[in-house]
């Protein structure tokens, strides 16, 4: 390996990925993070860490590739982990999707310690050292990005640099910088959906919820969901969520009450059930956003945008981490067939905007269910709605069909599985309703957000 730097903007989950990747093939990595990363609770930059994080099996799977051990490590460390559909319960149209085997490791733990734990491992890397300061340009022309300067301790500095990466999430300045630079700045598609959420920690007491780790009750028609997680120090991390406006109060009696009006009542029982630890917090996010540096016809050379920064998620969805990771897995695939070459940006986005492309439509067709986000409904995607439904109607009573829709919602299946003969047929057959309103799980069918997109993409 010749003497070679690349910088990193960010130390997030997508900062460290990407730090990670980049330490194979750069002798000096540096990170550069705004926040103290001293002490094990929330960075300031990172208000969403108070709130329920999800890692779907596709970003366990490949953050486990980068760092053998990395699940154990954080079951050690107190997170609990569980196969999906048999040690968690998932709720699609208000029913349970029926128990079977998945083959998908559900990992419940804070944000913190996942953030902790990657961030260890990843500054134990050869050549990656981690430095506070704040990003504030590029430095070079429309053509080479040469440098960045970044705010530190003493004062703004130039720091030249081979590669900069950019995962400052999805406040991400890019699009200034590159304008400044003369450079094209992408364009945007964004949904406005006006979620808010809150969270509250709450004791455990064996029993509760049968023993089981996790629920996770999706969005019905008036918008709401939740879920709740079991995580380090044996206690429930419960996340209310209301959609376009209705967020859930932070109050105790609100924040109770809220929980009664999702559409199965196993959060609502925890909540009323349990020892509260901390009050309820309060985030708000108002549009996902997707900034397209694949549609461009040129863009600078030694300088990429991952993570948030790139494309940032409905967070209802659980999506941003595991994108990240298959973002910084088509970093690493790009970086073997050539770091120094001059196309690298161009294959990163090519390679990065068809992972983006499978979450994003999943994410965008569920938001698009609920009639009051705006965008455009096409017949496909009013097809595929109508197919979704059944999907749900069938996952509470077949088991296959929910093994196969759980696959899929945690990016490990692609979309298509849920249109291979064999599932389709069953789909068609037990998604009429009928089937759905007579299993045992209790409550009524109905209109479900939970994304799963059937699209082929580009």
């Amino acid at each position: 390996m010749t003497e070679s730097h690349a910088v990193v903007l960010g130390a997030g989950i997508a900062g460290l990925l990407a730090a990670r990747v980049l330490s194979d093939y750069f002798s000096q990595v540096t990170l550069f993070e705004r926040d103290s990363v001293e002490g094990a609770g929330v960075r300031r930059g990172v208000p969403q860490a108070r709130h329920l994080h999800g890692l779907l099996d596709r970003g366990r799977t490949i953050i486990e590739q980068l760092y053998p051990g990395f699940t154990s490590e954080l079951a050690e460390r107190g997170a609990t982990t569980a196969e999906a559909l048999v040690g968690t319960r998932w709720y699609v149209g208000g029913l349970r999707v029926a128990p079977t085997t998945t083959g998908l490791t559900s990992v419940m733990a804070t944000r913190p310690l996942l953030e902790s734990v990657l961030r260890q491992r990843t500054l134990a890397a050869p050549g990656v050292r981690l430095c506070e300061g704040a990003a504030r340009g590029l430095i070079g022309d429309a053509h080479r990005v040469r440098a960045v300067s970044v705010s530190g301790e003493y004062g703004a500095q130039a720091h030249a640099t081979d590669l900069v990466v950019d995962a400052t999430g999805r406040g991400s300045r890019a699009p200034a910088w590159l304008t400044a630079l003369g450079a094209q700045a992408p364009a945007e598609d964004r949904l406005e959906v006006d979620l808010g959420y809150a969270s509250r920690m709450f004791r455990r007491t064996p029993g509760q919820l049968g023993d089981h780790s996790s629920v996770i009750i999706s969005t019905g028609p008036n918008g709401r969901g939740g879920g709740a997680i079991r995580v380090e120090g044996d206690r429930w991390h419960v996340t209310l969520a209301g959609m376009l406006g209705d967020h859930p109060p932070t109050d105790p009696e609100g924040f109770a009450a809220f929980a009664g009006t999702i559409s199965a009542p196993d959060i609502h029982e925890i909540v009323t059930t349990s020892e509260p630890l901390d009050d309820a917090v309060p985030h708000r996010f108002r549009s996902p956003v997707r900034r397209r540096f694949e549609r461009l016809d040129a863009v600078p050379q030694g300088f990429l945008v991952l993570g948030d920064a790139l494309c940032s998620f409905n967070p209802l969805y659980a999506q941003g981490m595991a994108v990240a990771a298959q973002q910084a897995l088509a970093l690493r695939d790009c970086l073997h067939d050539g770091a120094e070459s001059a196309d690298l940006p161009a294959r990163f986005y090519s390679a990065a905007g068809k992972v983006v492309d499978v979450a994003w439509q999943l994410a965008a067709g569920a938001d698009l269910s609920h009639p009051g986000v705006v965008g455009p409904r096409t017949p496909r995607t009013r097809l595929t709605n109508a197919y979704v439904a059944r999907v749900h109607r069938a996952a509470h009573v077949d088991p296959l069909v929910g093994r196969t829709f759980l696959r899929v919602a945690n990016l490990v299946e692609p979309p298509t599985a849920l249109l291979r003969p064999r599932i389709a047929s069953r789909i068609l057959l037990r998604g009429n309703g009928r089937a759905a309103a007579a299993t045992d799980f209790g409550g009524q069918p109905s209109v479900d957000r939970t994304p799963i997109p059937i699209e082929p993409t580009r």
